[in-house]
Formats: structure tokens, sequence, C-alpha cells
């Protein structure tokens, strides 16, 4: 299993993939409220063994205090695994996620999130989530989860994949 987070300034999605990638437990919280799961143990039924986290990179522009913000925050996170889950933690960068996904730096987020789509879901083409009834890949997926998931499936995809 696989614990992936988008991480921000004042709240972070995670996802947890399952041994075949599909989504099992996904969220959009405080991030006080992230590292209270990882301090309470709340992850430990998930059989979590790897963690991937997106890491803020520089590309030459003036970034402001969320930034900051955040790299403080990926910081917590990284010590608050290595006390609960004892898994390394994979830094992964947004440029290798559109790189994996798109084959493209100038991919957006909604390249990202139609990337996603084509590859995983299985009846829902347009927005991968399917309805109540039939539930598809994505169902219940919302805003930042999706770019949880990109972490994940790039993390697998650039670390894992070749060694199954």
């Amino acid at each position: 299993m696989i614990l992936a987070i988008d991480p921000g300034s004042t709240e972070s999605a995670y996802v947890v993939l399952n041994k075949v990638l599909k989504p099992i437990r996904f969220d959009k919280i405080p991030n006080n409220d992230l590292l209270q799961y990882l301090y309470d143990d709340n992850f430990a039924d998930d059989g979590i063994e790897k963690v991937a986290i997106e890491m803020v990179a520089c590309y030459g522009m003036p970034v402001g205090k969320e930034v900051f913000d955040t790299c403080v925050f990926i910081g917590e996170l990284k010590e608050a695994i290595a006390n609960t889950i004892c898994a390394d933690v994979q830094f992964i960068y947004r440029k290798d996620e559109k790189m994996n996904l798109c084959n493209s730096m100038k991919a957006k987020d909604s390249n990202i999130r139609q990337a996603l789509i084509d590859r995983f879901a299985q009846f829902d083409l347009k927005n991968g989530k399917g309805t109540k009834k039939q539930k598809d890949w994505f169902y219940g997926f919302k805003a930042d989860e999706w770019a949880a998931y990109a972490v994940g499936i790039t993390y697998f995809d650039m670390y894992l994949k070749n060694k199954i």
C-alpha cells in the first residue's frame, strides 16, 4: 500500500492506494488533523509500506509565505511518518508527475486529471467517477485528491513498477 500526499500550507490531500493502485481511502483535511492521524496511528490498518509526498521545487520565480509554510509542513510530515509508519518517504516533484503522466512539462492539472482517467477509469471516461449506483475508479474524488493520487501513481511508475 502507498500513502500519497499533496501537501499545502493549511490543508493537505492524501490518498491510500492498494496493491492494484485503487484509491481505497482519500480526503483533504487540515494539516494538523493529518499529523494527528499519523500520530494516532489511523493508517495502521491500511498496511502502508511506502509513502510519497509532493515536494516543492524552485522554478526561478519569487514565492510567498504559503510555499514556505508548505515546506515546513513537509518536514513535519516526514518526521511524523518516521515516528509512526516507519516508512521511508520519497519526494515526488511536480515536473516528474507532468512528464510521467502527460509526457509534457506544459501539462496543467486538467491534463493530469484526464491522463489518470484515461489510464484507470473503467466506464466513465469523462470524469472517472461514475454514479452512486455504478461507481467508477475515482468515485468521490474532489479537488486536491487528484493531485495526491498523481503523486502516488508517479511514485509507483518511477520506483516500483519495474520491480514487480
